[in-house]
């Protein structure tokens, strides 16, 4: 890993060179940097606004005036311009070339040497390192589907729950070394036990063979058809998982007993929920449904943070299908990852399930080095809330107008 960066280093250093005797752009105009402005209040920077084209006494200013139409402006423009939402869903950019063309986006040639470079790294991927990986994939995925079947026609007890565990163990390792992933674990002495739930960020589909690799859980899904739905039935022959059909997803009062029914059960597996609802670039978290945490019981966080230099597990469903998808994740270098296993955690005396949701989203955040944001992930399909929109709304006619107690007092 040591000599790849190395190369990799030097191949950047010859490519900002040799761009800048060229004059040509070598990385894309925008980043994934947020605007960087220090936090202040709507009421404080419309403040701002009229003491700088403004005489009046502002303390005493209540009414509406023409300049605080420039805030509202500029925080849309600053939204459209790089805003904390939509970057969270393409690929984060690299400070060095990886020799993989997703983080040039502007090749030029260059010198014969970093071509040829290039060119033996796209061999040994394509070549060597891809067939070998496919072989791996269907075998894992082969064993998995088959030995599953057999063990689903054990009587349930103790033996078909430690063959169940051995099998699903040694398919999801067999399946890790298809990515030739290379994962560090962390404070193992805090991983989920049995009747808990796991909690964690979500980057990829790769997300549960890279927990599941180093311990069981009961998965949580929609019941699918195709191949996936194959390898569903199989799994759920061995162990409790839990599939949901279409039209019952959307009923949460069933989901909620399904999964509360679950974690009564001690002896049951934990179960593995990604409550964010869709991948992000593991640059941040965003915000945690409430339908975890409103189950009861307690809840184990697990903090997940990739190293894109040697491969960007990020999926952006948008753009790629899930084959091409895997294709470009068995030709990458390898899937670098680490693994933060958290203290349990459980609901506190008068915190709601959003509270605690949000408290278990910021350890998260904080132990991977991820940015912890408010915002759904959701809107990476669906438009914004009303509720966002009349959030700001009540702020400024709270500026203008001031609260009810306000308006008793004078």
């Amino acid at each position: 890993m040591k000599t790849l960066l190395k190369i990799f280093e030097w191949a950047t250093l010859r490519l900002e060179r040799g761009a800048k005797e060229k004059n040509h752009p070598l990385y894309k105009p925008y980043s994934n940097a947020i605007i960087a402005k220090e936090p202040t209040s709507l009421e404080e920077e419309i403040k701002e606004i009229r003491r700088s084209g403004s005489n009046k006494d502002l303390d005493s200013a209540t009414e509406f005036e023409m300049s605080d139409i420039f805030y509202f402006a500029r925080q849309g423009v600053e939204s459209i311009m790089d805003d904390e939402v939509t970057k969270r869903f393409s690929a984060e950019e690299l400070e060095s070339w990886n020799l993989l063309t997703r983080s040039n986006y502007n090749f030029h040639y260059i010198s014969l040497r970093l071509t040829v470079l290039w060119g033996l790294g796209l061999l040994i991927r394509y070549g060597l390192l891809l067939p070998l990986r496919v072989t791996l994939a269907f075998t894992g995925v082969g064993l998995l589907v088959f030995l599953t079947s057999l063990i689903g026609l054990l009587p349930n007890g103790r033996i078909k729950n430690m063959l169940s565990e051995k099998v699903h163990l040694m398919c999801y390792r067999i399946c890790v070394r298809a990515l030739t992933a290379i994962i560090t674990y962390h404070d193992s002495e805090n991983k989920p036990k049995n009747g808990g739930i796991c909690v964690a960020n979500h980057t990829s589909p790769i997300d549960v063979i890279i927990l599941a690799s180093d311990g069981c859980y009961a998965m949580v899904g929609q019941i699918h058809g195709g191949l996936m739905g194959v390898i569903q039935r199989s799994m759920v022959k061995a162990c409790p998982h839990i599939w949901f059909e279409r039209s019952e997803v959307k009923d949460r009062h069933l989901v909620a007993k399904r999964l509360s029914d679950h974690v009564e059960d001690k002896t049951k597996l934990p179960i593995l929920i990604f409550p964010e609802g869709t991948c992000i670039n593991n640059t941040s978290v965003m915000m945690f449904k409430k339908g975890s945490f409103e189950i009861g019981g307690n809840v184990y966080p697990v903090a997940i943070k990739y190293d894109p230099r040697f491969g960007d597990a990020f999926w952006n469903s948008s753009k790629f299908g899930m084959v091409s998808y895997l294709l470009r994740m068995m030709s990458s270098w390898a899937i670098v990852c680490s693994v933060w296993y958290l203290p349990p955690m459980s609901r506190e005396e008068g915190e709601d399930a959003v509270q605690f949701a949000n408290r278990v989203k910021a350890a998260i955040a904080r132990q991977g080095g991820l940015v912890d944001l408010l915002w759904d992930g959701g809107l990476k399909r669906d438009k914004v809330k009303d509720t966002f929109k009349e959030e700001q709304q009540k702020l400024y006619s709270k500026m203008l107008v001031g609260t009810q107690e306000d308006r008793s007092r004078s």
